[in-house]
């Protein structure tokens, strides 16, 4: 079977000079052949991700075609002179991909609009929401490693794809053969004919001024020295948040030069992920240089981001995702309540893997928080909801505890931008009051409590790895536990059946949440163990939360409570 697909792509596959020295590079060789075409790169609510390469099962023009081929009839079908928004990030063929997609797009009858460089992921959702386009599609494969790639797929409203459109869609492309299924016009003749068009300096310029707005003391800068290390990691943000920095009257900012400028390849960074040290590295020596108040990274498509601050002992320590959401979300509240800007019934948003810290902040304020599942289309979707009631303006923050945050309704996706921006006041602000970043992390802690977040992942990956994964998953909810890490186990809640089973009384309460291949264990002492499949990678993510009087005593729980779950993972 494999071999059959082989040949048929080697007879076929002769638009791209790279994926033909491969197909001579893997022939005879059963394995490499085999890992290529076993499956297709399945279509799902995050698009498609993967490795870029030949066959069925990598990233490439071909199967980008077929995806967009899928794409533009579901558009065509559900949609009355449709119109989609492009953009793409620094990775390997991203430009290739984008146009690519604009060509099959365009030859299918509907109206292009694409970013004329790379762009990121919120000037994509914006571009979407002002051109009034009825979807859009990001190339880029977020912070994977060099080797991947991805297209992402979003709606009218900007926010990634909801279940049952990509379901469709998903199931249009199995119809549609890959080589002689597609439709695809010229890129230049494209743009020539109008069928194809540049997105303007203005819809920027508009998407600026709207980041701008979120500021809550835009003089800030104008009263404290604050100084920046900035890292792009190759990636997107590099201009976009250069020039917000120059808007923001922010003069001392010092950016790794050897990050600076687009590289798919990644040359200083093998993993860009700004969750992890690693890929801070080269930042964080340019700390010891300029001893600035703080070092900001974004990943390539600018979407998310990471930071380090110093300590007492001039030390940079880096901060959480779940630790930046709550120091922005006690910052937005306490600093609009004390300018009287905090609307009235407030809203903000978090996915229930984050921590549950900000429920005390919320309860604080008197925000109404909302849970919502894992991605950030989910925090999108409540916005939307007060978009349509006409409350947008009580919405004042979203998050999830990848890096991901936004603080407007202006897009419905995770800024970078805006995330920098506000982190960046926050921290001059705190600064101003002779207080640190990390000074400020104590006191919420001292005020609501010590709650410690860890992500593990496990890697699955071949043929088994899927079949691997659901039985792991089946075989936990067949031997639900009782306790984990000594901590007994209050409820359980399976987001599959939409069951939340109070365990002592064996009572069903209903999950509204949309369903979803997740498990949650509420714990006593507000520890809780989660877990999930990642959308987009052959992994499973668990996460674990424990509480403590001090960060000692909950990190001892923490380790109990992982070396008593693990072996439901390991099995």
């Amino acid at each position: 079977m494999y071999s059959k697909l082989y040949n048929i792509w080697k007879e076929k596959a002769v638009d791209d000079a790279d994926l033909i020295s491969e197909l001579e590079a893997i022939k005879d060789k059963e394995k490499d052949i085999q890992d290529r075409f076993y499956k297709d790169l399945e279509f799902g609510t995050a698009g498609i991700r993967g490795v870029i390469g030949v066959g069925t099962n990598r990233m490439n023009i071909y199967v980008v075609r077929k995806v967009t081929q899928a794409f533009a009839e579901y558009l065509i079908k559900n949609k009355e002179c449709p119109s989609i928004a492009i953009s793409y990030d620094n990775r390997i063929k991203s430009e290739l991909f984008a146009k690519e997609a604009a060509c099959v797009i365009a030859a299918n009858g509907i109206t292009v609009h694409i970013y004329k460089e790379l762009m990121p992921v919120p000037c994509l959702s914006y571009a979407v929401r002002n051109l009034k386009c009825d979807a859009g599609i990001m190339i880029t494969a977020s912070h994977n490693p060099a080797e991947y790639n991805g297209y992402k797929v979003y709606g009218s409203d900007g926010c990634q794809l909801r279940e049952d459109a990509a379901s469709e869609i998903h199931n249009i492309s199995l119809t549609v053969d890959i080589f002689d299924g597609i439709k695809r016009m010229n890129f230049d003749d494209g743009l020539l004919e109008g069928k194809i068009k540049y997105i303007s300096d203005d819809i920027i310029e508009k998407y600026m001024n709207c980041v701008k707005s979120c500021l809550i003391h835009p003089e800030i800068f104008c009263e404290s020295d604050f100084k920046v290390v900035y890292t792009p990691l190759n990636g997107t943000g590099n201009k976009p948040v250069r020039e917000m920095f120059s808007q923001m009257g922010i003069g001392s900012v010092y950016v790794v030069k050897e990050q600076e400028n687009p590289d798919g390849n990644f040359s200083t960074c093998k993993f860009p992920n700004p969750e992890v040290k690693e890929a801070l590295s080269l930042g964080l020596e340019y700390c010891k240089k300029y001893q600035p108040d703080i070092l900001i990274a974004t990943d390539p498509d600018c979407d998310r981001v990471g930071i380090a601050v110093p300590d007492e002992r001039g030390e940079y320590i880096l901060i959480s995702g779940n630790e930046i959401g709550a120091l922005l979300f006690e910052y937005i509240c306490s600093q609009r309540l004390a300018l009287g800007i905090l609307p009235e019934n407030s809203v903000a948003v978090k996915t229930i893997v984050s921590s549950n810290i900000t429920e005390k902040i919320a309860e604080k304020y008197g925000v109404d928080l909302k849970n919502v599942l894992t991605g950030f289309k989910y925090i999108g979707e409540q916005i939307a909801i007060l978009e349509r009631a006409g409350e947008e303006d009580r919405f004042i923050f979203g998050f999830e505890e990848s890096h991901g945050y936004l603080a407007g309704s202006y897009v419905r996706d995770k800024d970078g931008i805006m995330a920098t921006m506000l982190i960046c006041e926050m921290t001059a602000f705190y600064k101003k009051q002779g207080r640190s970043v990390l000074q400020v992390l104590h006191d919420i802690y001292r005020s609501y409590g010590v709650y410690k977040n860890v992500t593990d992942s496990y890697v699955f990956d071949g043929m088994e790895g899927m079949e691997t994964m659901s039985k792991i998953m089946s075989n936990i909810r067949r031997n639900i536990p009782n306790s984990i890490g000594n901590l007994k186990v209050l409820r359980y809640l399976d987001y599959l059946s939409s069951e939340n089973i109070e365990l002592s009384s064996n009572r069903i309460e209903k999950i509204s949440l949309p369903k979803s291949n997740v498990l949650e264990f509420k714990l006593e002492n507000n520890a809780s163990v989660i877990v999930r499949p990642s959308g987009t990678e052959p992994k499973i993510k668990v996460y674990y939360t424990s509480t403590g009087a001090t960060f000692e005593d909950a990190e001892e729980c923490q380790k109990k409570m992982k070396s008593d779950f693990v072996k439901y993972i390991k099995k």
